[in-house]
This record gives structure tokens, C-alpha cells and sequence, in this order.
């Protein structure tokens, strides 16, 4: 595989990067976490298909300063801390940080937006719900970590450690009560699941449960194209097919040797799904009859690091997966799948990724956010969002109307980390403008003590 080398360009956000520090050995409950961080600094980012970019050194990103224990994002702070939203300065970089929000409550592990409306999800009881940037209302679940959400209408799907998916309605006279309307699976199918002695299978540890209940963690959820299923994805090594019209599980498949990490249902009946064996597994939905079933077309990868995260781009001609090596492959649908190339832009885990207009950002362990744009099979990073002082666990992507304009489309990305905070991106697809930007590095370095003249 041919690689170019090419450095992509870092712009420093307008919050200022936090400094870099060893965090020593952690150990996370999570199978996509490295068990021990190594946070040596990291500013090689290429594509195996990639334009040679321009890379400077980032001054505010160092590994020398800061205490491993003030820097680690699992320092526990008060769990009552009020909600801070901290705005940043209106004429940011072209692709930098808008501001924080923060409700130190628990680790961001899922994020859903939809125009001016943010769900977000921690290991906390609640679901916060934020409009414009400030704390609308939240609602609270009965099994803590919330680890999926997804949004369908006034309907909003979330997926939980115990292996449940909750639904919640937008109550029609008030947007900020938030009810739940059910469960999947609903209390009627598992008590006449129940009754049957064959709709019983074994799971880990010699149990047995029902086929149409989830074993254990939720941990991603799609809609198809006309969204009538629901896709779960499950650390129990299967996904499941539901249909939303009467909230019935129609198939369970057995898809994986291990945790099922991501699920996506795409064009042509097609869903791809990335499991913690090092799989990326490609599968084809039939209807037969009356019910529907899914058959394995092809294994689009097979190696040694757990597969994190799958996307598929807007027009769903690319899917992406980002892997616990830091590595994001890519493979080509025009092309009967074939293998594109890889994108090398982190030295940890990618753990989640999103996709808009013609751009893809991967989120990683290394606290940072690559933002990539594809044109053909050429993938140019554009900027690397650096801000988080913790693992990038989810993104959520929406656009810009305000800042957009013929020409130079933008976006907002929203990230979550397990340093208990919400962080909110302004990027646009038009490269940056590299001379700038290195005019200013450069009056940065003579500014410093010992600098030249």
C-alpha cells in the first residue's frame, strides 16, 4: 500500500489546546479503549490516497507540562456542578472551537443533533437535551450509561449498557418534556417470547434469554433509508433488526466472534457492521414472504486490532472504519467495494466517526478530532481540532446555515469526551489558507523567549 507521507495542516482552536501529560495506565470498562494511554506527541497525518499537505508545530500542544493527575479526564470532580457554557471569541479560525459546554455529570458517550437541538448522553442517569447552545431540559433512564442515541421526528432512540433501547417522545405542548413512549423489546413480545421454550438461546456465562432481548450493551444504532427498521448493534455479538412501525423484532443475527462496536444501514438494502474481532462484515437484507432476513455478502477486513467505528458518507458511495490502531480504512461502493486506501491521522484509537458534505472527522483516544476531505479518492486533512482533555468518544454533525455560502460550505461539529465535556466546532470544506496561518505561527515563535528578532 502506498503511502505519501503527506503532514496535514494543525490550526490551533480558539480555546487554546490544553496541554499534553502522561496519563500512566487506565483501565476502561470500554472494549474500544486502549487499556493504557502513551501520550507522546503525534503530528504525522497522511492518506494513503492523500495531497501532500503543510505541517507546523502547535505550541500549545506539549507533553511536558501539567500534573498527570490534573490533566487526567477520569480526576473526579463534584458531580453538582452547574452547567457552564463557555463562548469563545467570534472571529475564530477558519476551522476552530465556538465553545464548551460542560455539566460535569458524567463521561460523553453519545451525542444525536438535529438543527438548533443537542441530545447528549454520559454514564450519568440523564439525557440532556441543549437548544442554541444553552441547557434545555434532560430526562432521566433507569440504567445509566447511555451509550447510543438516535433521532426519528418528535421520536428519540437510545441505547443502553443493560442492553435495552428506551424511546422517547417531544411532548406536542411543551419541546422540553421528554416522555418515554416504550422499550424495544416492548413488555408484550418478551411475555409471549417468553411463553415458548424456543425462543430461548444461550448466551455468555451458560445463561439463557430471550433471541429478541439484547444480552448485554447497546452500542449503536441506524435507521434504513426509509427509517421503518431500526438497527442495534451489540457488545453480545449480534444486531438485531426492529420494525418501528409496531415495534417488533424481526431478525436477530449472530454476526460477530465478539462485541458488535458499530452498525450502519445504507442504500440498497445493504448494512455493513464492525465487531471487535477485527471484522468488517458486509450483509444483504431479503425480504422473504412476510419476513425479512439478512445473509452475509462478503468480510471486507480481517486483522488483529478491534474495528471501533464505521460511517458512510452522505451519498453513501464511501464507508469508513476507524480502528482501536488509530488507522481509518475506506472502501470504495462505485467500485464494487474495493479497498480505497487507508487515512493516518491519530496515534490512538479512532473511536467514532462522522461524515457531511464531502468531509469525515475521526475522533480519537488522542484527544483530538481529524477533519478530512475527500475529493475522489484523494483524502486531504484539512485541520486537526485540538482542545478535549480526554478520549473523543462521539461526534454529531449539522450544517452552518448562518456561516454557509455558495462556495464555502460549513459545519457544525459537536464532540463529546470522556473528559465530561461538549465541545462545539466551526469547519468549513474550503482548504485553509496555509500562508496565514504560518505568518502567524511564525510571529508566535519570535514572540517567545529566546525567539529571533
Amino acid at each position: 500500500m502506498r503511502d505519501d507521507g503527506g503532514d496535514c495542516t494543525k490550526f490551533v482552536d480558539t480555546g487554546g489546546s490544553m496541554p499534553r501529560s502522561k496519563l500512566g495506565n487506565i483501565t476502561h470498562s470500554d472494549p474500544n479503549m486502549s487499556a493504557t494511554i502513551h501520550d507522546e506527541d503525534f503530528f504525522i497525518r497522511n492518506s494513503s490516497a492523500s495531497a501532500a499537505g503543510h505541517g507546523f508545530f502547535d505550541p500549545n500542544r506539549l507533553s511536558c507540562e501539567g500534573s498527570p493527575i490534573n490533566m487526567s479526564p477520569w480526576n473526579n470532580t463534584s458531580a453538582f456542578n452547574k452547567t457552564e457554557w463557555t463562548p469563545f471569541e467570534e472571529n475564530a479560525p477558519q476551522n476552530g472551537l465556538i465553545g464548551s459546554l460542560v455539566r460535569e455529570e458524567g463521561h460523553i458517550y453519545s451525542l444525536a443533533a438535529t438543527k438548533d437541538i443537542l441530545y447528549t448522553g454520559s454514564d450519568s442517569k440523564n439525557i440532556r437535551v441543549w437548544k442554541d447552545l444553552k441547557e434545555f431540559s434532560g430526562f432521566k433512564s433507569s440504567s445509566g450509561l447511555v451509550k447510543a442515541i438516535i433521532i426519528l421526528g418528535e421520536k428519540i432512540f437510545t441505547g443502553h449498557q443493560d442492553g435495552k433501547i428506551r424511546v422517547w417522545k417531544v411532548s406536542p405542548k411543551n419541546p422540553s418534556v421528554h416522555k418515554r413512549s416504550g422499550t424495544l423489546p416492548t413488555l408484550k413480545d418478551i411475555f409471549k417470547s417468553s411463553i415458548k421454550p424456543s425462543n430461548y438461546i444461550q448466551v455468555r456465562n451458560h445463561r439463557t434469554a430471550l433471541w429478541i432481548k439484547h444480552s448485554d450493551a447497546v452500542s449503536c444504532l441506524s435507521f434504513n433509508e426509509d427509517h421503518t427498521l431500526l438497527y442495534s448493534a451489540s457488545w453480545d455479538r449480534t444486531f438485531k433488526v426492529w420494525r418501528l412501525s409496531d415495534s417488533k423484532c424481526l431478525e436477530s443475527i449472530s454476526a460477530h466472534d465478539d462485541a458488535v462496536n458499530s452498525v450502519v444501514a445504507s442504500s440498497e438494502a445493504t448494512v455493513f457492521t464492525g465487531s471487535a474481532d477485527g471484522t468488517v462484515k458486509v450483509w444483504k437484507r431479503e425480504q422473504q414472504g412476510k419476513s425479512i432476513k439478512h445473509n452475509m455478502l462478503q468480510t471486507l477486513l480481517k486483522q488483529e486490532c478491534a474495528v471501533t467505528a464505521l460511517v458512510v458518507n452522505p451519498s453513501g458511495s464511501v464507508l469508513y472504519c476507524g480502528s482501536s490502531d488509530g488507522v481509518v480504512n475506506f472502501w470504495e461502493r462505485e467500485k464494487q467495494l474495493s479497498h480505497g486506501g487507508v487515512l493516518k491521522g491519530h496515534k490512538l484509537a479512532v473511536l467514532c466517526l462522522s461524515s457531511a458534505g464531502n468531509l469525515v472527522f475521526s475522533g480519537s483516544a488522542d484527544k483530538t478530532i481529524c477533519v478530512w476531505r475527500r475529493e475522489g479518492s484523494i483524502h486531504t486533512c484539512l485541520s486537526v481540532l485540538s482542545g478535549h482533555n480526554g478520549p473523543v468518544k462521539c461526534l454529531a454533525v449539522e450544517e452552518d446555515r448562518e456561516r454557509s455560502k455558495p462556495g464555502d460550505q460549513r459545519w457544525i461539529v459537536y464532540s463529546g469526551s470522556l473528559d465530561k465535556s461538549v465541545k462545539v466546532w466551526s469547519v468549513s470544506e474550503v482548504a485553509p489558507d496555509v500562508n496565514h496561518i504560518a505568518m502567524m505561527q511564525q510571529e508566535h515563535y519570535q514572540q517567545m523567549p529566546g525567539g529571533s528578532d
